[in-house]
Parts: structure tokens; sequence; C-alpha cells
């Protein structure tokens, strides 16, 4: 005779292993996803799930990640701020004083130079190979909006923190190169990378890093493990937390918070308008995909996202063409069969 306890306990049992499915990704949407991927200028398809991989595909040699690289300075400038070597949340001019004169440069923040926030003009052409000073170039642009006002993406920013690194790290005798591989890439495995350095030896932190499928991986698991071997767990939490001018970036990665009721916007698309055409109120990667999916994007539709919820790394390259990140998320998780 079945009692009430035990159909509760076996309902209970049902809903707990449905949950363990749910959250595993099945073989149809991978392929679904794969298929869309090669379809569309894809270079190579990687998912790894509980740390085993369940689909390999396509390149196997380094790719350029593109704005890819910004994670990785990103993941730089955390270690130094957990050995006290900065502070988030220190005045930029404080450090380099030639910013002291202008009323808002002077209030710059280092976390609002790392989250596009800074209201600094990107300055694209800093990506232009044989540059004499990037980084003197980038102290010198223009303040075009207030402090935190808006989200402007962009390398200046990232330019000026690289002299903002400089100088702390001349105290400790090491340069931001130097302290990028002994923090970050030697303790994931990962040696020396293409910098694309200007004449005076200042890497381009936007871009440059060639990673293959696996070495990239490793940055995602790194996130599954709540940024060890490199930096604690709390501290890992500033990459995915949004800023008032774009909710759905943190610093170096994209997340995917506003998954529900969102409106999905294309990422690349959005950023190839002008700062002050963009619209990023209410962004999301996709409303299917898990809320707690975070993204590193490059040009061209390199992807690496992960769910720590599904203990989930996937590494997508792509040689530019059309390619959505929403329709490609919805076939993954067996939301969508076309696209």
């Amino acid at each position: 005779m079945v009692t009430l306890r035990s159909l509760l306990v076996a309902l209970l049992i049902l809903g707990v292993c449905c949950s363990v499915r749910a959250g595993e990704l099945n073989a149809s949407g991978i392929q679904a996803a794969a298929a869309y991927s090669a379809a569309r200028s894809g270079a190579g398809l990687l998912v790894i799930q509980h740390g085993k991989t369940l689909f390999s595909s396509g390149e196997r040699s380094a790719h350029k990640i593109y704005s890819g690289t910004k994670g990785f300075w990103i993941l730089t400038a955390l270690a130094a701020a957990q050995e006290g070597i900065i502070d988030l949340d220190a005045r930029v001019a404080d450090t380099i004083p030639e910013w002291q004169a202008d009323p808002r440069k002077a209030r710059v923040t280092v976390r609002q130079l790392l989250s596009f926030t800074s209201g600094l003009e990107p300055l694209f052409g800093l990506h232009d190979n044989g540059f004499a000073d990037r980084n003197g170039a980038a102290l010198r642009a223009s303040m075009v909006a207030e402090p935190g006002a808006r989200f402007i993406y962009g390398p200046a920013a990232l330019q000026v923190f690289d002299e903002y690194l400089k100088r702390k790290l001349a105290a400790h005798g090491t340069t931001p190169t130097k302290y990028l591989e002994k923090k970050v890439l030697h303790p994931l495995g990962l040696g020396s990378q293409r910098y694309l350095a200007d004449g005076q030896g200042n890497p381009l932190l936007a871009s440059g890093i060639m990673l293959t499928a696996e070495q990239w991986a490793k940055e995602g698991q790194l996130i599954l493990n709540g940024g060890r071997p490199v930096i604690a767990a709390g501290s890992l939490a500033n990459c995915f937390r949004g800023s008032g001018a774009n909710r759905c970036f943190g610093m170096g990665f994209w997340n995917n918070v506003n998954a529900g009721g969102g409106r999905e916007v294309d990422v690349e698309n959005m950023l190839n308008r002008k700062w002050n055409e963009q619209d990023w109120s209410g962004a999301c990667l996709c409303r299917d995909a898990p809320s707690d999916l975070v993204a590193a994007i490059g040009s061209g539709n390199q992807r690496l996202y992960v769910v720590p919820s599904m203990e989930l790394v996937v590494v997508r390259f792509g040689n530019f063409g059309q390619f959505s990140d929403a329709t490609f998320l919805r076939m993954l998780f067996g939301r969508s069969s076309g696209g």
C-alpha cells in the first residue's frame, strides 16, 4: 500500500533526478548547435561539461581571440588588487598626475576604466600595428561623458589602465606583461602570448592573444573553480557584476543576468554602432539560456561561454560571417531546432 509519506519521497526523488537531467546537455542539442556554428563560418567548437569533453571539432591550432584577450588582463588586475598593489576604487589620477588638472579625468576610478564606464573616448586607432606609444595617446584622449554615466567600449581605457599598472608595478621590479605571465598565464598552464607591443614596449590590452580551444577553455575552468588558481571567488565576482551604464557587462566578461524578461542583443552588431547610439538597457545574450551564463566575446564571433550551474564550458571559434549568440545557445540548450 502506497502511503502519503512514500509518495512524497518518490516525488522528491523524481524531482531531483529530473533536475539533474535538465542540467545535462543532450546530444541532439550539441549537434544542432555544432551544425549551426559550422554553417556560419565556424572554425572550431569545443563543449566540456563536468570536466568531460562532449564535442570537439575544427581548428586545433592557436586562433585569434581578439577581445577575449581583455579577460586575461582583467584577471591580472584582480590579482594585483588581491595582493594590495592596486585598488579598484582608487582614483587613477592619484597615480597618474597628468590627469589631475582635468576635473572629469581626476574623478575616474580604476574600476571605471576596467568596466568601460570612465567616460573616455574609445580611440579604436590604438588597435593599429606599429603604434609608437599607445599609453601616451590614451592618456591624452578626450573625456566624452561623465565618469560612470556611459558604457564606452574601446582600447583607450585599457591602455590607461596599463599605464596605471605599469607605474604601480615599477615599485615591485616588474612589468604588466611579466605580472600577467606570472600571476595568470603560468598558473593556468599557458605560456607567453602575442602582445602586439608598441614602440615603448606597452602591450595592447584590448586584443592580440592567440589560443587553442583547449587553452581558452582553461579560463572557463578557472571561472567554474571560483577563480582558482589565480584569484579568490569574491574577487572573481567583479568580472560579472554589471554597471549602471551596462548591466550585462562587468569587467572583461558579458553576462546573461537579464535572461527571461530581457532583450536579446547581438553584442558585436551593437558595438559596431557609435558609443552614443548603443542601447544596453535590459540586454541579454539569450532569453532561453541560464541567467548565470557568462561569456568572453571576441570579434569575428570568437566565444567562451561558461555556465557555472551546469559545470559547462564552451569555446567557439569563427571566421567572421553571420552568427547569433541567441540562436546558437537556444540550440545548444535544446530550446530550438533551427535558426
